[in-house]
């Protein structure tokens, strides 16, 4: 019998699917398709495909990041899809992107992340928002992931927050600087701009330049093409 035939749909409400249930061993041996899955309390999270907004940001994010990690040198960078267990009696969660400091790298095992990354994005779609606003906001507290930014990039509510652990494990909102930046604190170096996040056509590779700055950038770049030809 197969992992599908062994789940077992929990009520759902008149006009919406019944959810899958099934173990945490059954939903590691699943595939599924058609887009990215959470495991919750026995319970398959399904999610909607992602938006031309959201992938946007997404990859904006993930591109900055990537650069100034090239640079630094200090961590690994992981995009979606990649599932992150708090710990080893929690929900399985996939974030839209993570950032684990080389201290850290150790977490990984050869499917997953266990322990929290330091960095945390999740991007919000229209089914997401209690799940990311709520929810994740409570499980990644309590599970330790430092830093968490939750970016809206939906018209009517476009908006940025970041929200980083203080000393008694607690997130307190981290405000923009002038100019509408917003500064990690755990990567050092970190930051972007919140109005690049709207553009239809970001220019990624300037925005890129800005952070890591153009003499670092060119440096990495310089020194990825000689470690290639060598």
């Amino acid at each position: 019998m197969s992992a599908i035939e062994t789940t077992e749909p929990v009520q759902a409400t008149a006009g919406e699917p019944e959810p899958l249930r099934m173990t945490y061993e059954q939903w590691l041996a699943w595939e599924y398709s058609s887009g990215l899955t959470e495991w919750v309390d026995g319970e398959v999270i399904i999610m909607s495909p992602p938006s031309i907004a959201h992938q946007r940001v997404l990859q904006l994010f993930a591109f900055i990041l990537a650069m100034l990690q090239q640079v630094l040198g200090n961590g690994q960078l992981v995009v979606a899809p990649v599932a992150m267990r708090l710990n080893s009696s929690g929900p399985v969660r996939e974030p839209d992107l993570l950032y684990v400091m080389e201290e850290h790298l150790d977490r990984f095992s050869a499917r997953q992340l266990d322990g929290p990354a330091d960095l945390v994005v999740e991007v919000i779609s229209d089914d997401s928002v209690a799940r990311d606003r709520v929810d994740k906001f409570y499980e990644y507290q309590a599970g330790g992931v430092c830093e968490y930014w939750i970016i809206d990039p939906r018209e009517q509510t476009r908006r940025v927050d970041l929200y980083a652990l203080d000393q008694d494990g607690r997130y307190q909102p981290v405000p923009p600087e002038v100019g509408g930046i917003y500064r990690s604190k755990v990567l050092p170096g970190f930051w972007l701009r919140e109005s690049w996040l709207w553009q239809e056509t970001p220019n990624t590779l300037a925005y890129a330049t800005e952070v890591v700055g153009v003499e670092r950038m060119l440096a990495a770049i310089q020194q990825n093409g000689i470690q290639e030809a060598s």
